[in-house]
């Protein structure tokens, strides 16, 4: 996976400048709005949340906007090419998650991506046609959007198509971008991106014409993008590449209304993202897990905090990779893994003094469905799963929250532009385990219920997650980062509950993560070099910032968050400082 330019240059200003983190140099107080607020990387998509709230519509017609927007203004990671994950939980407490997350062709087999040899090809779940899975984002903001918002389709769509066809300023980073050579690999991806070798600078105007046109079909005939003319322009541009996607795929995709993941922590309840999204189930398991410790006693960000949250990751993330999958193709033991009596008996193999060993970790043998699938399971096989994705937050005046994660995976996705429509496809298909006993770029391991399967959707690790209090929404939480995002979500959450900290507070906070295996603590670059050294005594193989061969990031995720004051009704928004997004309400 090839980092943002932005992570790099970082990287040379802390070595220069001295290191300091988000929580010195970004403001520490949260955006405050009276009525409704949208939070996301863009502020011109945030804007065109808040535009529909002021116009009449609730929190599900900002989200639709903001998605839509985020499709033209940030195409690196906002998509129509791609999928997501919407939870929606209304102000009389119904609750609804909708997954519209890709799923792979038809034509999609198990070892698709192996040679001869049965090795991995190098990049080709990554890069190019055979790369993408059937896009879910249209129908899932659509079925939302007719469901559940209040104003009409058109209206939600205008502000995106009036973006792509004005166009926006692009900044520095948004210019740089645009120079990613693997988009130069394909001829509609340089015409429109690149204009053809002749790259953007910063401060020039994008226009998308292709897009803004497309928007439009779809405000007219959303049914056209699966069903009509639009699915059938698509199939013939996928089948012209070499792709897998054909119109009856296109015409198969549904979105699908689940039920969410719920748990409790002191006395909050957790309401988060069910599979195929492993986030609710090991946020929830880590969660049980910490109940037992007084965190705040411990103050934040201490070595003994840090120990304790450690291991809570350590063995939820050991569940992830032999249980989860998609359930519509794999029995998931959701109930059994977040149980409070699970978390107890994993909380007693802890030893407050010492790091566990990934490869020792022993499951409690508490609950007999768990031995019998894991005595049946043939073992956990690898997977990758791309950094790059983006999620928004959404509040009302009503109390409606919104919580959105959405990709098209990789940074660009799999770089191909659908010819004449302007927008890029996922490559999806990567998030699927490839090949048995074969550790990913991010070390990640997971088990054969996400094995390529024609029409199943990849294990996601996206978090979108609501917290309530007293019945009412308080956090609205989410970030993009692979595996990492679980974490994120965790340390966000943790930092209000248990130290007290504001929502911006919680989200500029140092950032730490461990995912079973590999068996390596990272911690944000700006730690406390004392605590660093208190954990490495206490066993922990500490890790700086984030590595990808020979590329590295000081920080690897883009908290998005909303908190909700109890006292004052106030919606309190808090973009991340690490990178360039906007929190706007009114």
């Amino acid at each position: 996976m090839r980092f943002r330019h932005k992570l790099l240059i970082l990287l040379l200003i802390a070595a220069v400048a001295g290191l300091t983190s988000p929580r010195a140099t970004a403001s520490t107080e949260p955006v405050h709005a009276q009525h409704g607020i949208v939070v996301s990387v863009h502020e011109l998509a945030s804007r065109a949340g808040v535009e529909m709230m002021q116009a009449g519509g609730n929190a599900v017609d900002a989200a639709v906007a903001t998605g839509f927007a985020l499709a033209v203004v940030h195409p690196q990671a906002g998509n129509l090419g791609g999928g997501g994950f919407m939870l929606v939980r209304m102000a009389d407490g119904k609750t609804r998650f909708l997954d519209y997350r890709e799923k792979a062709p038809a034509a999609a087999t198990r070892n698709m991506y192996l040679d001869a040899q049965g090795s991995v090809i190098e990049g080709a779940s990554e890069i190019g046609y055979k790369a993408i899975a059937v896009p879910g984002s249209v129908a899932g903001m659509v079925y939302a959007e007719q469901k559940y918002g209040k104003l009409t389709l058109k209206q939600v769509l205008a502000p995106a198509i009036g973006l792509a066809r004005e166009g926006y300023s692009l900044n520095w980073e948004e210019a740089r971008d645009f120079h990613d050579k693997y988009l130069a690999e394909f001829a509609e991806s340089r015409r429109i991106f690149q204009r053809g070798g002749k790259y953007y600078q910063p401060g020039e105007i994008f226009r998308q014409p292709d897009l803004a046109r497309t928007l439009e079909r779809i405000a007219a005939k959303p049914d056209d993008f699966y069903h009509g003319s639009l699915a059938r322009e698509l199939a013939a541009t996928m089948q012209k590449g070499g792709g897998l996607i054909t119109a009856d795929d296109l015409a198969h995709y549904e979105v699908k209304e689940r039920e969410p993941i719920r748990g409790t922590y002191r006395g909050y309840e957790i309401i988060s993202a069910p599979p195929p999204s492993s986030g609710g189930t090991v946020l929830i398991e880590a969660l049980n897990i910490l109940e037992g410790y007084d965190l705040a006693k411990m103050e934040d960000r201490s070595a003994q905090s840090i120990h304790y949250t450690t291991e809570a990751f350590r063995r939820a993330f050991f569940d992830r990779a032999e249980f989860m999958g998609d359930p519509d193709f794999s029995k998931i033991p959701v109930a059994q893994l977040i149980d409070k009596r699970y978390g107890t008996a994993w909380r007693n193999s802890i030893d407050g003094d010492h790091a566990s060993a990934s490869k020792e970790l022993k499951r409690p043998a508490i609950f007999s469905e768990l031995e019998q699938y894991a005595a049946t399971h043939p073992g956990p096989e690898a997977n990758r799963e791309s950094p790059h994705t983006t999620h928004y937050s959404v509040v009302d005046a009503e109390g409606n929250a919104v919580a959105v994660t959405t990709t098209i995976n990789d940074w660009w996705g799999s770089r191909v532009t659908a010819e004449g429509l302007g927008f890029l496809m996922n490559d999806e298909m990567d998030d699927f385990s490839s090949k048995p006993g074969v550790p990913n770029a991010d070390g990640l391991i997971q088990g054969a219920a996400n094995a390529i399967g024609p029409g199943k959707r990849p294990l996601s690790s996206m978090t979108p997650t609501i917290v309530v209090r007293d019945g009412k929404a308080f956090l609205v939480l989410g970030s993009p980062g692979s595996s990492k995002i679980i974490t994120t979500v965790a340390n966000v959450l943790m930092g209000v509950v248990d130290y007290g900290m504001n929502i911006q507070e919680a989200v500029n906070a140092p950032r730490f993560h461990n995912q079973w295996l590999p068996d390596v603590l990272n911690v944000e670059r700006w730690f406390s070099p004392d605590t660093v050294q208190a954990l490495r005594k206490m066993g922990y193989h500490v890790q700086f910032g984030l590595r990808e061969g020979s590329d590295a990031g000081s920080y690897w995720s883009d908290a998005e968050c909303i908190a909700i004051d109890a006292k004052s009704g106030e919606r309190l928004g808090a973009s991340d400082g690490r990178n360039n997004g906007k929190a706007v309400g009114y």
